[in-house]
């Protein structure tokens, strides 16, 4: 009797553990949740409106963040020498698409490897650059959407031009830490003869450089500035729109953000659109599609956004024709 007991009591035991054990044999054989790696050279703080377009994609998918896919973030912290440790990084977690935001952070991404699908946004050729084999045929891993900004660049001195035509010379605020910072200063001088420009250029990249370079230009009697495009700039919307108005400098940036902020006047495509486009096929490779059938695509067209309380403040008239060209006009 004591050993029939015994097995009683074990085999009860055994089937007590056996149905422990059942639920976390279920939960073990679920499918786990998608991972999309973010990579980019800025900070949180730069990449705000960025992924608030993002995740608006991913959900026009059919993907919300935290119920049926996260996000691992990596940013470099405008140290671009960061970039591939960190690309490695999202390869070792596995993840099944990286969105990475820039040319410096996409070849990091293409860099570390040849099969995990990558989504891009790039101010430059991609074909150039190697990071596909053409617009239409990616091929490899990567495709994504070009938002080529030199032309851009000239664009806005002529509208900054348009809007203040006593000014012969202009700052052109760069961030000597962009690794690409010399593709743009090459196009805004370029530009600046044929609208009858000298160019100043200033360097920053730090918040105490963006202070002497406002102070150079004050220095130098220079009448408006142009800043280019640059996720730390982007993290600095405030102390970059402040000094502008502290100096009454006219300024043009690249993004509405600056303007919203205060800023006078912007002239570059929208940031939340860019990466809702990047989202959208973030989540169309979620279910299945391959980045070599995805065409790599030109971006929304430019928006000029205009902040006429900006422009009194700073006792400008805004040309009737710049009014008519405006997608956006802050009063």
């Amino acid at each position: 009797m004591q050993f029939g007991q015994l097995k009683r009591r074990e085999f009860i035991a055994l089937l007590g553990g056996a149905a422990a054990a059942w639920p976390l044999a279920a939960r073990a054989q679920q499918p786990a949740m998608p991972v999309v790696g973010y990579l980019n050279l800025g900070s949180p703080e730069s990449d705000a409106f960025r992924l608030t377009g993002l995740r608006r994609g991913l959900n026009q998918t059919g993907y919300a963040e935290g119920r049926n896919f996260v996000i691992e973030y990596r940013w470099a912290g405008n140290q671009a020498d960061r970039l591939p440790a960190l690309a490695a990084d999202l390869v070792q977690a596995r993840v099944a698409v990286i969105v990475s935001s820039g040319l410096v952070s996409t070849l990091a991404s293409k860099a570390a490897t040849t099969s995990i699908p990558i989504v891009f946004l790039v101010g430059a050729d991609p074909v150039q650059f190697g990071l596909v084999a053409s617009f239409n045929r990616p091929g490899g891993n990567a495709t994504g959407f070009n938002a080529y900004s030199g032309e851009l660049g000239a664009k806005g001195l002529a509208l900054l031009h348009d809007l203040v035509p006593s000014t012969a010379t202009i700052g052109f605020l760069e961030n000597p830490n962009n690794p690409i910072f010399e593709l743009q200063s090459r196009d805004v001088l370029a530009a600046a003869p044929v609208v009858g420009l000298k160019v100043q250029i200033l360097k920053a990249g730090t918040d105490r450089e963006i202070d002497a370079a406002f102070a150079s230009l004050i220095q130098a009697r220079a009448g408006a500035l142009l800043v280019g495009v640059d996720a730390f700039f982007n993290s600095r919307i405030e102390q970059v729109v402040a000094l502008a108005a502290r100096h009454a400098i006219p300024t043009m940036y690249q993004f509405r953000e600056f303007v919203v902020a205060g800023g006078l006047i912007s002239y570059g495509t929208n940031l939340t659109e860019q990466y809702r486009q990047v989202g959208l096929y973030a989540g169309r490779i979620l279910k299945g599609e391959k980045p070599v059938d995805l065409p790599v695509q030109q971006t929304t067209k430019p928006e000029l956004i205009i902040n006429l309380k900006t422009a009194k403040t700073l006792g400008l008239e805004v040309p009737a024709k710049l009014l008519a060209l405006a997608d956006e006009v802050i009063e």
